[in-house]
């Protein structure tokens, strides 16, 4: 198998356990703590808008290979068996059927929201040497 198949097949995997943590969050069995962590990293990887812009040379595609993938297995890795298989099921056929990956508005405004927190903190720490 060439890498360009098995990178192809790791992003496929990656996508298809995005959908799965969003159908997770929903299933009334996941746990507390893993409905939190799934629900941060759909909002944040089906957010239009990401925590570091991809303009920003290597950094803004730091979040895009290595954060997103790793909050996504942690998240998978804190999921029931069962429950791991009927999301990942029903995260199959909707993207078979829908053909892409829901979007949130909620994980844009939660993007923003650390955005202006950012700022502020920011413009709050530099008021005081300024």
């Amino acid at each position: 198998m060439s890498i360009s198949i098995a990178l192809k097949n790791w992003a496929k995997r990656i996508k298809r356990d995005g959908v799965t943590l969003w159908f997770a969050g929903k299933h009334p069995q996941t746990p507390w703590y893993a409905k939190a962590l799934g629900i941060f990293v759909v909002a944040y990887a089906l957010s239009p808008i990401d925590l570091v812009p991809d303009f920003i040379p290597v950094l803004g595609y730091v979040d895009d290979v290595l954060l997103l993938p790793a909050l996504i297995w942690l998240a998978v890795r804190m999921l029931p068996p069962d429950v791991l298989l009927e999301c990942r099921a029903q995260a199959d056929e909707w993207m078979r059927t829908q053909g892409a990956k829901p979007r949130s508005r909620w994980g844009a405004l939660l993007i923003m929201a650390v955005w202006v927190a950012l700022g502020a903190a920011l413009w709050f720490w530099l008021k005081r040497y300024l």
